[in-house]
């Protein structure tokens, strides 16, 4: 079933919460010690907040009232293990925290629970979520359901995993270099950015340029609008909602189609024939559609790499580690770490700055255009282990762990160069599969849109899959 269909299941009474929870509490056993996608499952809370469904919609059931039931009541899902959930420990995907059981709900958790959604565990993620893959050194990596050999991203891999190989029907993840994106696009999933301000999910200390945004991951693109509807405030969301507005074909959009990336001057890349496919495949699906799509050169700042590094790491450099388990960070989180505590504040005041100013000359050009077309990712799926100069087979991390971070990090920005400088302009953006490549990975393009576009986003990932 899809989620919607799944949500009218459990709204008619046709299944219960508890068949429904238990259903997916089997997948993951069955699945997960393959896949990596869940570091916590909690499945005697799950059952426990099933039942209580039930008998709630029971009671509603009799009283006449089920049009009052909150939006996604039984519904299961997972959260990032970024993201607290009370009585859960919150791990960050880093073995040099203490892992406490999170002593209340963050607020993503608090806006899904408000909609009666019933949490199955944690999912893997990045340390402290840093990277566009999904391993660390607490337990194995996140893999690909398409090839297991295979990264599912980061730093929602986790969750993109599950969600692609039937653990769960959907699931949040956070954005804040792409993170959202990037494992959609390996995935084959549709994964939306939300603009800046629009989904409530708890300000951070450690996010001072105000890059992190909470958006759907779903097979589809009504799925995805039904936890939009969840996620965003009544008064925010268009006129009906996003999934009774989704299946609307938008008008005839003015679209241009960049390769330019920020991240070209200091990384130069190259984009993979498979990227190039899902791109050209992407193109005609839309001219179908009956928009036009054109050529876009965009032009931008080169001081932009090293401002959106200085700002993507300075939280890390404020993390609260005992100086006797630094040494079990990672190379890259300790690398950054290290660099982040020696910067001053007048230079990630500068960096803020020049941020600022980059997103507003960005927009100032993209705003030719309705829409800026690209491949989501410029190459396939990488191999386990491959950011990092090795591999290690889903075995737990040696204790010293060799990698180089520079390497690395400039391996991510050629992996996904056209996904931070959305966060950056505060922009929303789609990842919606389009291509299959000869070996069965998936491919798909990145939709960036106007602010407050998204329900218009959502409608063109619709309609490409009707294609």
């Amino acid at each position: 079933m899809s989620a919607v269909e799944l949500r009218h299941a459990l709204g008619s009474g046709e299944l219960s919460a508890r068949e429904v929870a238990g259903h997916f509490l089997s997948v993951i056993e069955a699945r997960n010690k393959h896949l990596g996608a869940f570091v916590t499952v909690t499945a005697d809370q799950a059952m426990a907040d099933a039942k209580t469904a039930d008998e709630v919609h029971a009671r509603f059931v009799r009283e006449g009232r089920t049009d009052e039931l909150p939006l996604l009541h039984g519904m299961p899902l997972a959260f990032k293990d970024l993201t607290d959930v009370a009585g859960v420990p919150t791990t960050h995907g880093s073995a040099a925290l203490e892992h406490r059981p999170a002593p209340e709900d963050g607020a993503l958790a608090t806006t899904l629970k408000g909609q009666g959604v019933i949490s199955l565990g944690k999912t893997q993620v990045p340390e402290f979520g840093l990277t566009a893959y999904s391993e660390n050194r607490i337990a194995s990596p996140s893999r690909n359901p398409h090839s297991l050999s295979r990264s599912s991203g980061g730093s929602s891999g986790g969750s993109a995993a599950a969600v692609a190989a039937g653990m769960v029907p959907f699931a949040p993840g956070t954005d804040g270099g792409g993170s959202i994106r990037i494992p959609a696009g390996a995935c084959g999933l549709v994964g939306l950015k939300p603009g800046r301000g629009l989904v409530p999910s708890g300000a951070s200390a450690g996010d001072s340029a105000k890059l992190v945004v909470a958006g759907p991951l779903a097979r589809t693109a009504a799925d995805a609008a039904l936890l939009m509807d969840a996620l965003v405030p009544g008064h925010q969301a268009p006129d009906g909602g996003y999934l009774a507005n989704v299946g609307l074909a938008p008008p005839p959009l003015k679209i241009g189609v960049s390769l330019d990336s920020p991240w070209a001057g200091v990384f130069p890349f190259e984009v993979e024939r498979e990227a190039l496919d899902a791109l050209k495949q992407g193109t005609a699906l839309l001219e179908n559609q009956g928009h036009s799509v054109t050529e876009a050169e965009v032009r931008y700042d080169n001081r932009y790499p090293e401002a959106f590094t200085t700002a993507w790491t300075a939280g890390v450099g404020n993390a609260r580690i005992a100086p006797q388990r630094e040494a079990l960070l990672t190379p890259l989180t300790r690398t950054f770490r290290r660099r982040a505590q020696q910067r001053s504040a007048s230079k990630v005041n500068e960096a803020l700055r020049l941020l600022r100013q980059f997103e507003h000359d960005t927009i100032a050009q993209y705003s030719q255009w309705d829409v800026i077309l690209m491949p989501t990712l410029a190459q396939t799926p990488r191999p386990i282990g491959w950011f990092t100069g090795g591999g290690h087979g889903g075995e737990p991390w040696p204790s010293e762990w060799a990698g180089d971070a520079d390497e690395d990090y400039k391996r991510q920005c050629e992996y996904a160069p056209w996904s931070s400088m959305v966060n950056v302009c505060g922009l929303p953006a789609i990842s919606v599969p389009v291509h299959v490549t000869a070996s069965g990975l998936p491919m798909g393009i990145q939709l960036i849109g106007r602010m407050g576009s998204e329900l218009q986003l959502l409608q063109l990932a619709a309609a490409l899959e009707t294609r």
